[in-house]
């Protein structure tokens, strides 16, 4: 079980491969009635769902109890996201509204719960270990690099010249810290906080001092060794801002058709976004292709921009390189930086490339997240 439909497609499509192994052929719930149908046995079976389908019809109330079975197993990937909401909030017409979570046990009361993460979060309304108890094993990024699973990261701060006063630094701070967790399209409603951001963030002058140091950094990166990277914006339309400003620099780098160009931008879209961002538009299939782009070293694709897709449950071994003009904390830090981990031929290693300031949040979520002490 996970969260998000390209998750669950991909681990989907990995057990699919292992059918042999398994002993039996993995199958995908593709809807509600299906999860039911899929859930409703007396015995066996591997199921793959998002826990998006464990929410009730009618938006309240108690999901139905599909089976009453002990010996079901949920394996949750991801598990420090979407698996809290068990005491329920009011909304605005006095009903409770629970999260998945509790309409998942709703459905499975007798079943165990493993959960997977390499970033369990302790709140008072979301901790990971209170909802699957105590740690079973910890493999942490320290012991990876060591057993050569992945590879060392390394941080460079490039603060660019237009600095931050207190004030202003701490003002988006706040506002980062009102929309920790929210989806991007969660994020798109809250368009006042997404205003300030893009008026502070997103001023044209400092957007062009990023995009030449990009362009620079990143050819000097390409001369020592091959490898691609991605650019991480706090709002979309930062995203598209930073893509004009650096194709400004390199026009070649520019494609308007999608198997072609260096640089992309990927986002998610809606009816009712400007027209700047209208050649930005993809589909799940495009960025579906765009990724297949991005994972071949032998592609001219080499940079991606992005806003919050890719920096989770994302893996393209040629990436290198993370350039971060986003604030980002904890678990949510945690996950993107890991995008440039991974073993790739003679990749000595990754590299965080921060914009924004983001060294202390860094150095904090390190010391949480390396339990052996490295």
């Amino acid at each position: 079980m996970t969260d998000r439909n390209d998750l669950d497609d991909q681990l989907f499509s990995t057990f699919g491969n292992c059918a042999s192994l398994l002993r039996q052929k993995p199958v995908q719930a593709t809807s509600r009635e299906n999860l039911k149908e899929l859930l409703q046995v007396t015995g066996g079976g591997i199921v793959f769902t998002t826990i998006q389908k464990f929410y009730p019809e009618d938006g309240n109330g108690i999901f139905d109890t599909l089976s009453q079975r002990v010996n079901i197993v949920v394996v949750a990937d991801e598990a420090h996201r979407s698996q809290y909401g068990f005491t329920g909030r009011i909304d605005k017409e006095g009903n409770i509204k629970y999260g998945n979570a509790k309409h998942l046990r709703d459905a499975l009361p007798n079943a165990s719960f493993i959960g997977f993460t390499g970033t369990p979060i302790e709140r008072e309304d979301r901790d990971t270990q209170k909802v699957f108890g105590n740690y079973i094993d910890i493999y942490d990024v320290v012991q990876a690099v060591e057993d050569g699973a992945t590879v060392r990261l390394s941080y460079e701060s490039r603060l660019v010249k237009i600095k931050f006063n207190k004030e202003v630094s701490d003002k988006i701070d706040e506002l980062v810290e009102t929309i920790e967790g929210a989806t991007e399209e969660q994020l798109e409603k809250a368009k006042k906080k997404n205003a300030q951001i893009n008026a502070i963030i997103g001023h044209p002058n400092r957007l062009k001092d990023i995009a030449q140091d990009i362009v620079s950094h990143f050819e000097a990166r390409q001369a020592v060794f091959e490898g691609k990277g991605m650019i991480a914006c706090m709002t979309r339309q930062i995203a598209v801002d930073l893509y004009e400003q650096i194709t400004r620099i390199k026009p070649s780098w520019h494609h308007d058709d999608l198997d072609k160009g260096t640089i992309k931008v990927v986002m998610t879209s809606s009816s009712d976004d400007p027209g700047s961002f209208q050649p930005h538009h993809t589909n799940k299939k495009d960025r579906q292709f765009l990724a297949v782009r991005l994972k071949d070293s032998y592609d001219e694709l080499k940079l991606v921009i992005v806003q919050s897709m890719w920096l989770t449950g994302f893996d393209a071994p040629p990436l290198h390189t993370l350039y971060i003009d986003k604030k980002m904390q904890g678990a949510a830090l945690m996950q993107a930086i890991a995008r440039v981990n991974r073993v790739y031929k003679d990749k000595p290693g990754g590299l965080i490339v921060d914009y924004i300031g983001i060294g202390q949040d860094l150095r904090s979520a390190m010391k949480d997240y390396t339990a052996s002490g490295g």
